[in-house]
């Protein structure tokens, strides 16, 4: 399908790309000219003036933005140019109220909307291995699979509007414990003053192993989180998180609680923009 990204930060770059290479990309367009100026000359494909020009000219929207505000602006925006049969899928990690509403707006002019969170980290997006979570329609989904198959290795419809969404905030609290869990295991084996590097090679390939300690396990040791998932932009899902079980009589999220606090306290100290494995910072010796 002709597919227009909009969105070209480090994960909605990598889908962009990995678009083209399967023969889908029709064009781009940034809030930042000059990535989308980047992307579209490396493609040779469209760089679109606008969301709503963007819409006009393709068969499938792609959306990857940071907040729920982004998405509700793009889908304003895109709605009124669409034609009728579009499908619009939104990459973003928001709240599963957002993507229903996101879908309201887009139905009053035809327009099909998947929520299809994603994880799997930049290094994912670049290498087309995300696990992709769809909320939405099975019909829209099979039209749309085989263009989702160009960035997504596992494509799985959850359930209806907004379930996609939920299964991603599950994932979401799930990196939560695991970085709780790496980086505090980690802070220990420092401060019984073991040869770490050792300590993760041994520990990756037994009962602990797991995606986190093998991608960020001796980055955090040495103080690199540059790269993969911003600290805030985690911060930002777990509140989400919370925001969704608000009306859920006597359900908690203690680790979600934990994560938060610690999260703010690091982005108070200027890191919010590293990767979560910064967490590290408070935790070791």
């Amino acid at each position: 399908m002709k597919t227009g990204v909009i969105g070209l930060g480090a994960m909605g770059s990598g889908m962009a790309l990995n678009l083209h290479k399967a023969g889908h990309l029709q064009g781009v367009w940034n809030r930042t000219r000059g990535k989308a100026q980047e992307i579209a000359e490396q493609t040779g494909t469209v760089l679109f003036q606008s969301p709503a020009e963007l819409a006009s000219g393709c068969e499938l929207i792609l959306l990857c933005v940071s907040r729920d505000a982004d998405v509700l602006e793009m889908v304003e925006q895109v709605a009124p140019t669409a034609t009728a049969g579009t499908i619009v899928v939104d990459t973003s990690t928001v709240s599963n109220a957002t993507a229903q509403r996101a879908a309201g707006i887009l139905a009053e002019k035809n327009v099909a909307f998947l929520d299809c969170p994603v994880s799997g980290g930049v290094e994912g997006a670049r290498k087309g291995t995300l696990a992709m979570m769809v909320g939405g329609d099975a019909e829209v989904l099979a039209k749309a699979e085989d263009t989702l198959r160009a960035i997504a290795a596992t494509v799985t419809l959850i359930g209806s509007t907004g379930s996609g969404q939920a299964c991603k905030a599950v994932n979401q609290i799930m990196c939560a414990g695991v970085n709780q869990a790496v980086t505090e295991a980690l802070a220990f084996g420092e401060a019984m003053g073991l040869d770490m590097n050792k300590v993760v090679d041994v520990v990756a390939k037994g009962a602990a192993g797991n995606w986190f300690l093998d991608h960020r396990g001796k980055t955090m040791l040495v103080d690199d989180n540059d790269t993969g998932f911003k600290l805030n932009l985690h911060h930002k899902d777990l509140t989400i998180c919370k925001d969704m079980i608000r009306d859920l009589d006597k359900f908690t999220l203690p680790l979600v609680d934990t994560t938060l606090k610690q999260y703010e306290e690091l982005m108070e100290q200027g890191y919010g923009d590293e990767d979560i494995s910064a967490l590290y910072r408070l935790k070791r010796p």
